[in-house]
């Protein structure tokens, strides 16, 4: 079994911000699979189904980002997963808009979900990095990523989360390479003009 996280805040407030695309990526999961829920659980809102034969739990948490950590935690432990067997989508701002890069571990990278996942399981963990593209300074992050995707960024957006939840059998697979090659493919990152 697999536990599938999206990383967002909770509130119609903010369901297109940018910190948001990690729930906007699992909603799309959730809905091309035909998962049922959701169910009010671990502090979050749970989702049941299978991709590719395999049983998964699709999480978004309600805690707000920087406690996310807690709402997976509970989830993991009541499945009694470890966290190898977890899977994040979330937001990254080190990324071109559009790109998505799949990786096992590593830094939180300024972000607050991961850092809270981070340091109540460790790093052991995967995950789908969602680029939301930079805004250019430190000082402008802030209001940056509470900001809402552009109607043009949102129709890629759409786009993107499609396709993204077609190809999790690939993902599941541990197939990531080949994930992220379909990605680009199918969904190719706008071209930014100059």
């Amino acid at each position: 079994m697999r536990l599938v996280v999206g990383l967002g805040n909770p509130g119609s407030q903010y369901a297109h911000h940018r910190h948001n695309a990690g729930f906007m990526a699992v909603d799309g999961i959730v809905r091309r699979h035909g998962f049922a829920g959701p169910k009010e659980k671990f502090s979050g809102l749970l989702y049941t189904g299978e991709i590719a034969g395999e049983r998964v739990a699709v999480l978004k948490p309600q805690t707000f980002m920087n406690l996310s950590g807690r709402s997976v935690q509970a989830a993991l432990a009541f499945y009694k997963l470890k966290p190898e067997n977890l899977m994040v989508f979330h937001d990254d701002l080190d990324l071109a808009f559009g790109k998505v890069r799949v990786k096992r571990g590593g830094g939180a990278g300024g972000h607050n979900g991961l850092r809270s996942i981070d340091g109540v399981l460790g790093a052991d963990y995967v995950r789908v990095r969602m680029g939301i593209g930079h805004p250019g300074g430190s000082r402008l992050v802030h209001d940056f990523v509470l900001s809402s995707f552009s109607p043009e960024e949102r129709v890629h957006m759409e786009k993107l989360v499609s396709v993204l939840a077609d190809e999790m059998g690939l993902l599941m697979a541990g197939e990531a390479e080949k994930y992220m090659t379909r990605l680009a493919l199918l969904a190719p990152p706008p071209s930014v003009e100059g």
